[in-house]
C-alpha cells in the first residue's frame, strides 16, 4: 500500500469487512447498522451473538451483518470470533472497539473486585481484542481500528475513578499500538464520546435535574445523538485515511473546551 493513491490502493466497501464488538445495543447497535449502511460487511459480536436488540433492521442491511457470540473478557474468544468472522467473510479490514461497562460508587467503599472488571473489559478487553486482530489486518494489507474511549478520559469525576482510569487506558494503548503498528499499515484511533443518548440510558439522561445540568454544561445545549457518533466512526472506517493515526477525537457537542 502506498499513500500516493490511496483511493486507488484500497479496496471498495463492499468487499471490505469490520469487526463491532458489543454490536447488539447502544452505540455499537447504531455503529452497526452506519456501517453496514455505507456497505460494508459487519461482524456484530456480541455476548449474545444476535444482531440488533432495538428494533428490527433493514433486510438490506441485515444481509450485510454477520452475528457472532463473542466475550471481550475471555482472549481466546476474540480470537475464535475474529477467525470465524474471516473464514465466512475473506478477510478483516477494521476493528470498532465498544463494548464496555460501567460501575461507580464512592471511592473510598468501591470494591477492588468492581475497579477490576471495570479495567478488565474496558482496557484489557480493548487491548486483548486489538492483539486477535491483528494477524488478519496484516494479512489484509493494513487497516484501521476504531477504539471507543470517553471524554471522561480527562476529567475528574466523582464516584468514577474506575470508568474514568479504564478510559484514559484506551487511548493510551490506542497511541502505542498506533506508533507500534505504523509500518504495517494498521491505524489506530480514539473516539471519545460526551454524553449521548441510547436505548441504554434514556431514562438517566431524561431525568429533569440531569437535562439542566446537560444544557448548562454542553455548548450544543443537548446530549449527543448515537447516529452522531455512528456517523463518525463510519467515516473514519470507509474513509481510510492513512495519514490518520494515534489520536483521540472528542465528539461531545464542545463540553470539555468550554469547561
Amino acid at each position: 500500500m502506498t499513500d500516493t493513491d490511496p483511493a486507488a490502493a484500497r479496496p471498495a466497501a463492499a468487499t471490505r469487512t469490520v469487526a463491532v464488538t458489543g454490536a447488539s445495543r447502544g452505540l455499537g447497535a447504531a455503529m452497526a447498522l452506519e456501517l453496514a449502511a455505507r456497505g460494508l460487511t459487519v461482524g456484530c459480536l456480541s455476548r449474545k451473538g444476535i444482531g440488533s436488540e432495538e428494533g428490527p433492521v433493514p433486510a438490506e442491511l441485515a444481509a450485510r451483518m454477520v452475528t457472532i457470540a463473542c466475550d471481550v473478557d475471555d482472549p481466546q474468544s476474540l480470537r475464535s470470533a475474529l477467525a470465524a468472522l474471516v473464514e465466512r467473510t475473506g478477510g478483516l479490514h477494521a476493528l470498532v472497539n465498544n463494548a464496555g461497562i460501567h460501575r461507580q460508587g464512592r471511592s473510598e467503599s468501591f470494591e477492588p473486585d468492581d475497579f477490576a472488571a471495570v479495567l478488565r473489559t474496558n482496557a484489557l478487553g480493548v487491548f486483548a481484542a486489538c492483539q486477535a486482530a491483528h494477524p488478519h489486518l496484516v494479512a489484509a494489507g493494513g487497516g484501521v481500528i476504531v477504539n471507543i474511549g470517553s471524554h471522561y478520559d480527562k476529567m475528574g469525576v466523582k464516584y468514577n475513578a474506575a470508568y474514568c482510569a479504564s478510559k484514559a487506558a484506551v487511548g493510551a494503548i490506542t497511541r502505542c499500538l498506533a506508533v507500534e503498528w505504523a509500518r504495517q499499515d494498521i491505524r489506530v484511533v480514539d473516539v471519545a464520546p460526551g454524553f449521548t443518548l441510547t436505548d441504554l440510558n434514556r431514562s438517566h439522561m431524561d431525568d429533569p435535574r440531569f437535562r439542566a445540568f446537560i444544557e448548562r454544561a454542553i455548548p450544543r445545549g443537548r446530549p449527543g445523538e448515537a447516529w452522531e457518533v455512528a456517523r463518525f466512526v463510519a467515516a473514519i472506517v470507509v474513509e481510510d485515511i492513512p495519514f490518520l493515526t494515534g489520536e483521540t477525537f472528542y465528539i461531545d457537542g464542545g463540553q470539555a473546551i468550554a469547561n
